[in-house]
């Protein structure tokens, strides 16, 4: 399974931290955004030229200390056709290095339309049995759980078929999020229920290290909710957004691991991308204050393991 390709990186790497790739042209270097738009027009194809190559920066210094990258494809939709060859882009390129991709794209529809939302971003576009192709070859993508089982299960499948995984919104980093996630059904929350079936989609999904394909995400911004959902789950993946920049801390992130130091995965993103800016460091140097930061994070992160 998916999650058994990503457990292998993290070892390796030393590193359970997954770095954000949610670029906005504010982040991007200017010289960067120049050379782009002198050669494709200040245009939707120039943005989506210089989104690819700040992304293809950081790859480059980061793909060696973290084990993966979160591409969030909204960032990329934005600039229409030229923004998703950008992901598409960044993705393989990601892939080249070495690097586990999660797609950022919170997808979910019913019946046949989440069955093609899964071939898009987990599996294959057919044309007939003898031609077939993927523009996006991720390992792994976030899914939004809210349509009940029949929304999930296509997804659920292409993990089993092409050893893919899914992350299922369960308790969201947002302020807001408790309007729904925290509702009381029968003495629990909305979230904890999701958590129940999130253990439930995923049995057939366990693999070697005791981890299902299909797990959860989880915000960095709620602690205590953190610890509940560990033991209500104690087979999923969690990934952790929230650290960092949306005020999540270190201790609080700690609380999504296992005993055996697994089961979790911190996001962060402008922390990272933009590090160059916080700390002063020259544009052309943008990529290596990433890296420092991402080291950063990682000692800040594994100190409390």
């Amino acid at each position: 399974m998916s999650m058994e390709l990503l457990i292998e990186k993290i070892k390796k790497t030393g590193n359970p931290t997954v770095a954000g790739l949610d670029p906005k042209l504010d982040y991007v270097p200017e010289y960067m955004k120049q050379e782009a738009f002198e050669t494709y027009g200040k245009n939707a194809r120039g943005a989506g030229e210089a989104l690819f190559q700040f992304n293809k920066g950081l790859i480059d210094e980061l793909y060696d200390v973290v084990p993966a990258v979160k591409p969030q494809m909204a960032y990329y939709e934005m600039y229409g056709l030229a923004g998703l060859e950008a992901l598409a882009k960044t993705v393989s390129y990601a892939k080249e290095k070495g690097l586990y991709v999660i797609l950022d794209g919170k997808r979910n529809d019913i019946g046949s339309t989440a069955e093609a939302y899964a071939a898009a971003y987990l599996g294959e576009s057919k044309i007939d049995d003898d031609a077939a192709w993927t523009d996006f070859p991720a390992d792994c993508l976030t899914v939004n759980p809210y349509l009940g089982t029949d929304g999930v299960m296509p997804f659920v499948k292409l993990c089993e078929e092409k050893d893919k995984g899914i992350f299922v919104l369960v308790k969201t980093s947002n302020p807001s999020s408790g309007e729904f996630q925290d509702l009381k059904i029968d003495e629990s929350t909305l979230y904890e229920k999701v958590a129940g079936l999130v253990n439930e989609w995923g049995e057939s999904t366990i693999g070697a290290s005791g981890y299902s394909g299909v797990g959860a995400v989880v915000g960095a911004t709620y602690p205590q909710q953190i610890s509940d959902l560990r033991k209500i789950m104690p087979k999923t993946y969690f990934l952790v957004p929230g650290y960092g920049a949306q005020g999540g801390k270190a201790e609080d992130v700690a609380k999504a691991f296992n005993s055996d130091g697994l089961g979790a995965i911190i996001n962060a993103s402008r922390s990272i991308m933009c590090a160059y800016k916080k700390s002063g460091a020259p544009e052309k140097d943008y990529a290596k204050a990433a890296k420092a930061e991402a080291l950063r994070m990682k000692e800040d992160i594994v100190r409390f393991l």
